[in-house]
């Protein structure tokens, strides 16, 4: 993952395409036919394995294609309860005081 870091989007994305492009020679398949499966155009797919900008929604559909959904998963994980974060937002128990008994008047 340290690759990722420091890169431009422009860079992410040429990086992001050809990781596609690899995982669907890797499947078998050319891109007719992964464009058919996705529901996209082939330029479209073209685009997006060159890193020219694309859609949230062809990445997605690319993704499904592939078989691929679990790396939405780790391009955005989903978030975990932060125990710190909990404390932060409970109170502190309280002590239960006693009353004060006053001595009664004889």
């Amino acid at each position: 993952m340290s690759a990722l870091l420091f890169k431009t989007p422009e860079e992410l994305q040429w990086i992001l395409g050809e990781r596609l492009r690899r995982l669907r020679l890797d499947r078998n398949l050319d891109q007719r036919t992964t464009a058919e499966k996705a529901g996209i155009s082939e330029k479209a797919l073209r685009n997006l394995e060159a890193g020219r900008g694309s859609t949230l929604e062809t990445l997605i559909r690319v993704l499904k294609a592939l078989e691929c959904l679990h790396g939405i998963d780790v391009l955005v994980p989903e978030p975990s309860i932060n125990p710190l974060n909990l404390l932060r937002q409970s109170k502190a128990p309280q002590r239960v005081r006693r009353s004060v008994r006053l001595p009664k008047d004889r």
